[in-house]
């Protein structure tokens, strides 16, 4: 079955600013890691990472496999890219190719709000209520909640998909501010904040009208200005605030009609922009990966509290216990109807890997674990 552009994003959206002074770390926080490496990986070495994306692309009907695939290594010695197969109109990928890499946006909203909240505000233990009046706040979750999803705030529900869908397909060209985007969530009953881990799109459409009112930017300015610029991120785009760079892979989506330049289109991009709107090439998504859970783009002690958590959430992070077989690993997945990605980190290992799949709905994981196996010898 293949579901609407705009179900699939909710379902499966599965450096510091000049001024101000920056924290410094614990005694016990991890230092930061050293600059990423800039040499290229020799062709003889690489190959062994190409052949795992040949084999995704091999039997592309497969459950975990794609007409396409990109991938990227970022580490402290060395970094690869390679691309394999096409994107949904054919058109072959190149390494650089932007696809929308959906909730790996949720980490940049994360990492943004712990930079504010080290400045003095927002503070993480006040009920975001207190900044960001509104009917899925009067349960008075925290800020921090909210980050770790344990605000007890309802995701989307089928018919609010359907509504959506609706909403894309009336007008694709439309833009959406995020306050917008919070009409669709049904009203009901609000849960008790803190009890429990369930995932929320809203609360991270929630946590970027927040960023808008405390920067007093639109949320991709802000973003780009604090974390973007800072980590050298020049192929990534916060739509749709930001148009994505080409090339980049063409969605067929039959909701959004004929291409627009936003991934799959803006009325979608707009929809999703605060929990899961971002477009970037694996290379770029591998060096944030690096730069941000490495603590070089928010300060170290921030980096702690993002990969801190009782569940499988950190804070905007995905908590991977040696999922992938290098060690216990921080990062975030993400899903669109024509690409999934997935974003891993291993601090002990300095290593960055970022892999998008021009399928959406895909089992990404078990390839990621196969590029892993391939990339561990390599660090050595």
């Amino acid at each position: 079955m293949r579901w609407s552009a705009t179900a699939l994003l909710v379902i499966a959206l599965v450096g510091c600013s000049g001024g101000g002074e920056v924290p410094v770390p614990a005694p016990d926080t991890p230092a930061a890691f050293p600059a990423p490496g800039t040499q290229v990986l020799a062709p003889g070495k690489a190959k062994a990472l190409q052949d795992e994306l040949e084999q995704i692309v091999e039997f592309p009907d497969s459950p975990s496999g794609s007409r396409g695939a990109t991938a990227a290594v970022v580490t402290d010695h060395w970094i690869w890219s390679g691309a394999a197969g096409t994107d949904s109109r054919g058109t072959p990928l190149r390494a650089d190719t932007s696809m929308a890499v959906a909730s790996i946006t949720k980490t940049f909203i994360a990492a943004e709000v712990l930079l504010l909240a080290s400045k003095g505000s927002p503070n993480l233990e006040l009920p975001l209520s207190r900044y960001v009046p509104h009917r899925l706040t009067a349960n008075y979750a925290t800020v921090r909640e909210h980050l770790a999803m344990t605000a007890a705030v309802p995701d989307y529900r089928p018919g609010d998909l359907a509504r959506l869908d609706r909403a894309v397909a009336a007008a694709p060209e439309k833009h959406w501010t995020l306050a917008q985007s919070l009409d669709f969530v049904t009203a009901g009953q609000l849960g008790e904040p803190g009890n429990a881990y369930a995932y929320s799109n809203p609360s991270y459409v929630l946590l970027g009208m927040l960023i808008e009112k405390l920067t007093g930017l639109p949320l991709a300015a802000a973003l780009r200005r604090d974390l973007a610029t800072p980590a050298g991120l020049r192929h990534a785009a916060f739509q749709d605030g930001e148009k994505p760079q080409p090339p980049m892979a063409v969605d067929d989506d039959p909701a959004c009609g004929a291409p627009d330049g936003y991934l799959p289109c803006r009325a979608f991009a707009s929809l999703a922009a605060a929990p899961g709107g971002l477009a970037a090439d694996a290379p770029t998504v591998a060096r944030w990966g690096y730069q941000l859970y490495g603590g070089r783009v928010i300060p170290p002690d921030l980096v702690s509290q993002m990969t801190d958590g009782e569940f499988e959430y950190g804070l905007g992070t995905m908590l991977f216990t040696d999922q992938f077989g290098l060690g216990d690993a921080y990062g975030h997945r993400g899903d669109m109807p024509d690409h999934t990605s997935l974003l891993v980190v291993v601090p002990a290992k300095r290593v960055s890997i970022a892999l998008i799949l021009a399928d959406g709905g895909r089992s990404i994981d078990r390839r990621m674990a196969e590029l892993a196996k391939a990339v561990e010898p390599l660090l050595t």
